[in-house]
């Protein structure tokens, strides 16, 4: 049973309109009692998802600025592996290469990304190599977790099947703003 004030009865057409965002319109939005409506304008000021799946506004930029904390801290991990940072040119590149499953189609070919760009497999790398005792493995898992970190800076996000372009943080092209 809902508490007195906090809700509002909604006629269907109500529920159905929606703007120009895909949300409800602001009339429609209410928190509670006395709360001002949300509008259109607070939704992209916080950010939101677009129907395409993609992310907007303030949570696009903590996902960038999770790239440069992902970066700095995989650095200086490095920096303690005792590896020659020469490694680091040779190797930031290498996740990379799986884009040649884009050579067979999109949807093998963002699969393939996905697994090279999402940060499990090389995590895994790096408690295997500290476990380990391998500082060469450590220090190539930092990488790769480096190379991530650089992608997602630049809004190179996970890739979505229908095309190279279409990533979590947008789409990549002039269009997009970075």
């Amino acid at each position: 049973m809902p508490r007195a004030g906090l809700t509002k009865t909604q006629t269907a057409e109500e529920t159905s309109r929606v703007d120009e965002t895909g949300l409800p319109h602001a009339e429609t939005q209410h928190c509670g009692t006395g709360a001002a409506p949300k509008t259109a304008g607070s939704a992209s000021a916080y950010g939101a998802a677009r129907p395409d799946g993609t992310v907007t506004g303030t949570p696009r930029r903590w996902l960038r600025l999770e790239g440069v904390v992902l970066l700095a801290g995989s650095l200086i991990a490095y920096s303690a592996t005792g590896q020659p940072w020469w490694l680091i040119p040779l190797a930031l590149l290498v996740p990379d290469v799986l884009m040649i499953g884009y050579l067979r189609g999109n949807r093998l070919g963002a699969q393939l990304y996905n697994l090279a760009h999402s940060t499990t497999l090389p995590a895994a790398m790096i408690g295997l190599g500290w476990w380990q005792s391998r500082p060469l493995v450590l220090a190539l898992g930092l990488i790769w977790l480096g190379h991530i970190g650089v992608d997602r800076l630049f809004g190179y996000g996970l890739k979505y099947d229908d095309h190279f372009q279409h990533t979590h943080l947008g789409h990549l092209g002039p269009s997009d703003e970075r």
